[in-house]
């Protein structure tokens, strides 16, 4: 089993920027990909960025330029710097990990709130 727990969110306005962070603890070795989704009020979740163990990622187009996924596999870590915020990023975060580099999803955070205010 792997546990992830995210921190980071908060409330900011518009154009400003924030950094949040995903610790893992459990079974890391059977982890490949870690993620970032989003479920915007009202909407169903969608991934925002993935990375896989090597490094490589992927970003949906509406965060391309403005947010960049890391991870620290030292501390066991994942990140997601987000800039140039928009009202429409607000949602609830959620960090993923698991096996498949497209879509990470064996195991899920609880989630954290970001508001973007405009």
């Amino acid at each position: 089993q792997v546990q992830l727990v995210e921190s980071g969110g908060g409330l900011v306005q518009a154009g400003g920027s924030l950094r949040l962070s995903c610790a893992a603890s459990g079974t890391i070795f059977s982890i490949d990909a870690m993620g970032w989704y989003r479920q915007p009020p009202g909407k169903q979740r969608e991934l925002v960025a993935v990375i896989s163990s090597g490094g490589s990622t992927l970003y949906a187009d509406s965060v391309k330029g403005r947010f960049t996924i890391s991870r620290d596999n030292a501390k066991n870590t994942l990140y997601l710097q987000m800039n140039s915020l928009k009202p429409e990023d607000t949602a609830v975060y959620y960090c993923a990990a698991g096996q498949n580099y497209f879509r990470p999803s064996d195991y899920w955070g609880q989630g954290t709130q970001v508001t973007v205010s405009s």
